[in-house]
Order: structure tokens, then C-alpha cells, then sequence
């Protein structure tokens, strides 16, 4: 009776618990042919995530009273074309790993979250790579990636870092918001590349009503340079259609300097969205200053909440020894490149 009873109260306990913490279970599974032609040689694949990032994620947050709560998120890289799992970067260096099985590559984080904001600690997006997916109509997945992103001289944390920490302010502040992130190559403080891969980066927008604005700033520290980005993007909506556009500039020290803008828009039409943009990306060197530019069209039809068809069109001319392909396929200098699209996403 007695071991009855302590069972029952058990359960009770963590019952009790259970109710105040969630665990959800999410992914987009995205699948997408994909045709490339260059001057040298076409390509012609099945591959991965040309409207939204494959992936498989776990996420959760428990109610800790007084306005506070702790949460999780795991989030891997998905290759549903051939059934292998994403690739990371540990360091936040040249290293990268070679994949295969599940890695948690797109984020992998724990936060403490309350009044004063988030603090967040692990592998997550960078600040400076926030304005460059936000101001994208192609949210820089696919063929129609802006130039900014595909010609980005920013290195390895362009997009993620690993062993970051990181702040946000809290939602309540009417519409402005923002974030820091410090990142680490951790490395031993007496070999040459202590600092190799270590950086601080931040970001400050504000949205309200049909507009959202923000800029960003990071500067990383590498065994060979430093590399400082600046980006400033915005989006209004009109109702009819969002129009939007980014600059972003890369800085190596004592090397090139990357300098693109975007300037795109999606428009909704019946059960879909058309989306178009145009951007470029220029290398200034000394004597040569390559450019690649892009021009992208795009049609999506949702057949629901979370299934919908693709098509994405991209033409790159290049300019001044550029060689940017499309879609695999490989172009000589200053030739053009096209990339087709066609897929579908579903997403849980």
C-alpha cells in the first residue's frame, strides 16, 4: 500500500512537471531538381532545399516561474536526396566535417529567457548573416540565392558560428530589436592562431507595421586576416506586393574587399507567391575587380499550409574574370551561367 501510494505521488510529481515544459518535433523535408549550364560543362541533379532548408529539429522550453524559462533547440541539416546528414564547422575555422550521419550543424543551442532578454549559448546563425536571408525573396536557399551570400568574402562564420554566446533584447521595446554574439575558435593562448576564428558581432533593427530595418556589423579574427562585414537591410510592405533590398560589404585586412546589393520583392498571387531579385557582388583587386550578377524568377503554389511546388529560374553574368556557375555546372571567366529549379517542400 505504502509502495502504492509513493508511485502514485511520483507520477503526480512529473505530471506536474511534464505540464509545464514542451518538447515539439519539426523539419522540412525539400526536395528539388535542379539544371545548370555553363561554357564549359552542364549538370543535371536531384538535390535539396531550393525553396527551404532540409532539416529534422527538436526544440523545448520549461516554465520556470517568475517570468522566466530555459529552452532548447537542436536543428541538423538534411541531404534527402541520397540520405546523408549536413556538415559543421567546430572551430569556426577551414575545418569542416564531412558529414554523413545526423549532425545538429544548423543550430544546437540552450538559452535562459525572462524579462531582461535571451542569453543563448552554442552554434547558431550569425548576425551578419540575418540581413542577408531576412532582405532575400529566395531567403538564400537555392539557385536564386542572392550574390551577396554565394560571393561573400565574410569566411567561415558568414552564416554560423560555433561556441557562440549570444544576447537579445527582449520583444516589448516597440519594435526594436537586436542582438550580440561572441564566438570562439578555441585555441590554445600560446600557439600563433590563439585568436584564429574568435569574433563579435552585432545587429539592431526595428519593425513596426509594414516596415522592418536593420544593419549589422561583425569583426572575426583569422590566422591570415581579419575579416570585418557591414550589411543594412530593409523591407516595406505595400499589401499588393514587399519590396526589399540589402547592402553588404567584406572587408579582409590588408586584401580584397567584397562590396554586393540586393534589390528584390515577392508579390502574392492567388494560392502562390512570385518572387524576383536582382543582386550583385564585386571583388575589388588590384587590376581586376570581378563582378557576378544575378537576376532570379521564382513562382511558388502552396497546396497547403505546408506542402507546396517551386520553380526558380537565375541567369549570372559574369564580368572582369568572375566565373560564378549556377546549379553545378561550370562557366569560363566572364561567361554566363543559367540555373533552373523545380521541386517540392513539405514541412511537420
Amino acid at each position: 500500500m505504502k509502495k502504492s501510494l509513493i508511485a502514485l505521488a511520483v507520477l503526480a510529481a512529473s505530471g506536474a512537471a511534464m505540464a509545464q515544459s514542451s518538447v515539439t518535433l519539426f523539419g522540412v523535408v525539400d526536395a528539388t531538381y535542379a539544371y545548370g549550364s555553363g561554357s564549359v560543362a552542364n549538370k543535371s541533379q536531384l538535390t535539396n532545399s531550393g525553396y527551404n532548408s532540409s532539416r529534422l529539429g527538436f526544440r523545448g522550453v520549461e516554465d520556470l516561474g517568475g517570468g522566466m524559462s530555459a529552452s532548447f533547440w537542436l536543428e541538423a541539416g538534411l541531404n534527402n536526396d541520397n540520405g546523408t546528414g549536413g556538415v559543421t564547422n567546430t572551430n569556426n575555422q577551414a575545418a569542416v566535417s564531412t558529414g554523413g550521419g545526423l549532425v545538429f550543424n544548423r543550430r544546437s543551442t540552450v538559452s535562459l529567457n525572462g524579462g531582461f532578454g535571451e542569453v543563448r549559448l552554442g552554434r547558431d546563425y550569425t548576425p551578419q548573416f540575418w540581413n542577408l536571408t531576412v532582405f532575400d525573396p529566395f531567403g538564400t536557399n537555392g539557385v536564386g540565392t542572392s550574390q551577396t551570400l554565394n560571393s561573400s568574402l565574410g569566411g567561415p562564420t558568414t552564416v554560423r558560428a560555433s561556441n557562440a554566446i549570444g544576447y537579445f533584447l527582449p520583444g516589448n521595446l516597440g519594435g526594436f530589436y537586436g542582438q550580440a554574439q561572441y564566438y570562439m575558435g578555441e585555441n590554445l593562448s600560446n600557439t600563433a592562431n590563439k585568436k584564429d576564428g574568435n569574433g563579435l558581432a552585432l545587429r539592431a533593427g526595428y519593425a513596426n507595421g509594414p516596415i522592418n530595418v536593420a544593419l549589422a556589423f561583425s569583426d572575426t579574427k583569422f590566422l591570415n586576416a581579419n575579416i570585418k562585414a557591414f550589411n543594412l537591410g530593409g523591407q516595406y510592405d505595400l499589401g499588393v506586393a514587399k519590396i526589399m533590398a540589402h547592402y553588404n560589404s567584406d572587408d579582409i585586412k590588408n586584401g580584397n574587399e567584397g562590396k554586393g546589393f540586393l534589390i528584390g520583392g515577392l508579390v502574392p498571387v492567388g494560392a502562390g507567391e512570385i518572387r524576383l531579385a536582382y543582386s550583385t557582388y564585386k571583388i575589388e583587386t588590384p587590376g581586376a575587380d570581378p563582378r557576378a550578377n544575378k537576376l532570379a524568377l521564382g513562382y511558388v503554389h502552396n497546396l497547403s499550409k505546408r506542402t507546396a511546388l517551386y520553380a526558380t529560374y537565375a541567369h549570372v553574368s559574369n564580368k572582369n574574370g568572375s566565373a560564378q556557375s549556377l546549379n553545378g555546372s561550370v562557366t569560363a571567366a566572364g561567361d554566363n551561367s543559367n540555373g533552373y529549379d523545380f521541386g517540392i517542400r513539405h514541412s511537420f
